[in-house]
Formats: C-alpha cells, sequence, structure tokens
C-alpha cells in the first residue's frame, strides 16, 4: 500500500509565498520523478514543475523564476516553493510521483490535491 499526501496549500494574497509538500508513504522502494500539477475548473491539468531522481528539474514557462521544486529522498518528500505568487496561480496542485514499489515494478499515483488560492 502506497499512500501520497500533499500539504501546504491555502489563501495568500498576491506577491506572497507558500511552500507545497508531497509525501510517499507505504511500501516503496524508491521515489522516482516527481509531478507538480494545477489543475482549475474548466481548465486542463497543467504541468508545473517536475524534479528527476537525480534532481533535475524542469518548469512551465508560466513559473520559471518564481517556484522551486526539490526533494529530500532520505524522506519520500518533494516540495514546491512558490513565491511571487499570482491569481493565476489560484488552483488545486496535485503531486503525480512515480513511485518503484519494493515488487521492483514502478506506478504511477496521485495525491488528493490541496487548494492554492491567490487573492488580488
Amino acid at each position: 500500500q502506497v499512500q501520497v499526501v500533499e500539504s501546504g496549500g491555502g489563501l495568500v494574497q498576491a506577491g506572497g509565498s507558500l511552500r507545497l509538500s508531497c509525501a510517499a508513504s507505504g511500501s516503496i522502494y524508491s521515489l522516482d520523478t516527481v509531478g507538480w500539477y494545477r489543475q482549475d475548473p474548466g481548465k486542463q491539468r497543467e504541468l508545473v514543475a517536475a524534479i528527476t531522481s537525480g534532481g533535475s528539474t524542469n518548469y512551465a514557462d508560466s513559473v520559471k523564476g518564481r517556484f522551486t521544486i526539490s526533494r529530500d529522498n532520505a524522506k519520500n518528500t518533494v516540495y514546491l516553493q512558490m513565491n511571487s505568487l499570482k491569481p493565476e496561480d489560484t488552483a488545486v496542485y496535485l503531486c503525480n510521483p512515480i513511485i518503484t514499489r519494493d515488487s521492483g515494478y514502478k506506478y504511477s499515483y496521485w495525491g488528493q490535491g490541496t487548494q492554492v488560492t491567490v487573492s488580488s
């Protein structure tokens, strides 16, 4: 059994910051590539940032220079530091880790999401 839990969302004023966490637990051998996505009602799910097991990162153009993705492999946790937030960053943020189970097989998981609301 594997659980993926996001936390850290909330309401913040434009220009403010939030730090999201994505923690995986259970029968995990390793946490591989992890992506942070966001989704607003009526819009497509958008990849915001991703980080590989080796620490390579990529970002959506809309968040480059403002968001930073990082990971703590010892804790099976990935973070998304969001600075200079804008109202258009408002969305549900979801974590999508690729996890190698103790069985050796890789699976894709989704968390339940955490709401980020940026007021103008």
